[in-house]
């Protein structure tokens, strides 16, 4: 009688199959990348760029009440375009159930002076308490130019 010997061994794979981790892992990096941009919803402007910036904590929250003005002067609530003498009214009602009245401003440094004048008078017409003007800081290079060398 002879054994029959069964090697079970030479059968087994022991390389790791990375190709359903992979698919797992773009699937995902797609839905970030289309996810990603409708988070933002801000208006693009640029700001203008100040030495000394004061610290606006309350503006990032989610309920801050944000107007922003473009270089071509539209005039944004949120992320919806307001005409501006819409603006008063849609300002106070989302002001109604707050404490703080204030409103806060992103405007382009490039905007017209008298449209950025005539949204703070609608604003303050409207009753809203404090306007903060929302900025940049500026760049502090630290290189200085050489200094003339020392003669003996």
């Amino acid at each position: 009688m002879a054994l029959a010997v069964r090697n079970e061994g030479a059968k087994v794979n022991s390389n790791i199959n990375v190709t359903p981790m992979v698919d797992v892992m773009l699937v995902l990096l797609i839905i970030f990348m289309v996810i990603t941009p409708m988070l933002n919803n801000k208006v693009n402007v640029d700001l203008a760029k100040v030495d000394t910036p004061t610290a606006m904590p309350d503006a990032d929250k989610e309920d801050a009440v944000v107007v922003a003005i473009t270089r071509d002067g539209r005039v944004y609530l949120g992320a919806n375009q307001v005409v501006a003498d819409e603006l008063g009214p849609k300002v106070l009602a989302m002001l109604e159930n707050k404490v703080s009245k204030e409103v806060y401003m992103r405007v382009d440094a490039r905007a017209h002076y008298g449209i950025v004048m005539d949204t703070i008078d609608n604003l303050r017409t409207a009753g809203v308490d404090e306007v903060g003007l929302l900025t940049e800081p500026r760049l502090q290079t630290t290189a200085q130019p050489p200094q003339p060398e020392e003669q003996q």
